[in-house]
């Protein structure tokens, strides 16, 4: 496979993840404060990333001093995107939520060609653009609209974007479990920082197996999304974060009974579409190499 498709499934499987991720956070249904919900997950994710790397061989902590500046600044902006992202999470329905995620892959693919010099066709710029029609159409019939829980989850679309450029940054010889483990410290320390400011909530059995699982997903939506965006084009690779729009469709509707409106269906042919015809393009690309 081509650097590009392996990037486009490593983003499909990361953000497969996200969601189970999502919807185990979700299932506490608030009984725990938010930070120290992911101050714990941070906790069990920091733990098992390090045990992993460890037996793997793969913990590589003697990078240079640019690169170790790059990750904990990378560790902050997921601490901050984490805070909006589950602030949205809690105040509004999963699939709309996921909707709106969406626009990442085009301020993504944008920042990339501003920032990188990254080349965008104009096939590939047009399918992004119909894909982000799509997703103003998954929005439009939500009773939510804009309000302030949706700004929030536009903000985090920010935050991913200023994410992945600073990903994009990291030398080649950067292990992505010493990126992962960096992402997993810098969020466990700034929200047990923050979690001092609220008073804590006692963990029953239930919430304790819903935060393990949810940090077990975490930890592969992070090396996935780290790995797709360090192996591919990022205006390529960008798109695919789709794929995280239709599983939350899914799983909103078997989980939260979440019942999506014939526009909504009509917004997620449109996005798989695009992803699809981005795909396509790809190998055409290749052949033609």
């Amino acid at each position: 496979m081509s650097p590009n498709t392996t990037g486009a499934l490593l983003m499909m499987a990361s953000m497969t993840a996200f969601v189970f991720n999502d919807t185990m956070l979700k299932l506490t249904a608030g009984d725990i404060p938010l930070f120290q919900l992911i101050f714990l997950r941070g906790v069990l994710a920091t733990v098992l990333v390090y045990a992993l790397a460890r037996y793997f061989g793969s913990l590589k902590l003697a990078v240079s001093r640019r690169d170790k500046g790059l990750i904990v600044l990378r560790g902050l902006i997921e601490a901050v995107t984490a805070y909006l992202f589950l602030t949205a999470l809690f105040n509004m329905p999963l699939g709309p939520l996921n909707a709106i995620m969406q626009v990442a892959p085009l301020t993504v693919t944008l920042a990339a060609a501003l920032v990188y010099g990254e080349k965008v066709g104009w096939r590939r710029l047009l399918a992004i653009l119909i894909g982000l029609f799509g997703v103003m159409l998954i929005i439009r019939p939500g009773t939510e609209g804009f309000n302030i829980w949706s700004l929030y989850a536009l903000a985090s679309v920010l935050g991913v974007t200023a994410r992945d450029m600073v990903t994009r940054r990291l030398s080649p010889g950067v292990p992505g479990m010493t990126v992962t483990l960096g992402t997993t410290v810098a969020v466990m320390a700034a929200a047990g920082l923050a979690s001092l400011t609220e008073d804590w909530a006692p963990v029953t059995p239930g919430n304790g197996v819903l935060i393990a699982g949810s940090a077990g997903f975490v930890i592969v939506g992070y090396f996935f999304s780290i790995q797709a965006m360090r192996t591919g084009e990022v205006s390529f690779v960008a798109p695919f974060r789709y794929t995280g729009l239709v599983v939350a469709m899914i799983v909103g509707f078997l989980v939260f009974d979440e019942i999506p409106k014939a526009l909504t269906f009509l917004g997620a042919f449109i996005v798989i579409a695009t992803g699809l015809f981005t795909f396509y393009r790809e190998r055409q690309l290749l052949q033609r190499t």
